[in-house]
């Protein structure tokens, strides 16, 4: 599922991608909004949160919105740019460094959680902050691979895409490309 990068993937593959991080930003979704009440897979929302703080004039909040959406744009940065400066050298570690970090970032934001976490407003940025960079991490990593086909930490577009494919099954001729 990650070996075959951009042209050369089917369109099972990314199907398969696209499940599996689907459910796992989802997952990571969700426990952030459970255990920190933010989402770190939406940030069109913390665009528009971005906007209303400025429109305020609370610059606090303006830059906690500013670092997490910036976090979130270095996660699918490096990613890329881990595919793509590594790829040719080492598949493996080119696909596989993104999710390594991905990973570190979790577990890190998990045993701090469950160890160390008081519940402090500047605790819960922090850490909403490196989730928001992994959640990058995956979608970088995914897009990347998939020839920009598949992203799975926007439901808006995932959701799109799904609407096509299913659609695009009313036709005999797209149903033999599937397999």
């Amino acid at each position: 599922m990650l070996r075959n990068y951009s042209n050369s993937r089917t369109l099972g593959d990314n199907i398969r991608l696209g499940t599996l991080t689907a459910f796992t930003a989802g997952t990571i979704n969700i426990a952030s909004l459970l255990i920190f009440l933010s989402f770190t897979s939406n940030v069109t929302g913390h665009y528009a949160i971005l906007a209303a703080e400025i429109s305020k004039g609370n610059w606090s909040q303006v830059a906690v919105m500013g670092s997490w959406i910036f976090l979130f744009f270095f996660g699918s940065f490096l990613s890329n740019f881990i595919v793509i400066n590594f790829n040719k050298k080492s598949k493996y570690f080119a696909h596989a460094m993104p999710l390594v970090l991905e990973i570190l970032c979790l577990f890190g934001v998990g045993v701090y959680g469950q160890l160390y976490y008081q519940k402090t407003l500047a605790e819960t940025e922090v850490l909403v902050a490196i989730m928001l960079f992994a959640t990058g991490l995956q979608n970088g990593l995914t897009a990347s691979i998939s020839n920009f086909s598949v992203k799975t930490t926007h439901l808006t577009g995932t959701t799109t895409d799904l609407g096509i494919l299913v659609s695009m099954f009313t036709q005999k001729k797209y149903r033999k490309m599937v397999n």
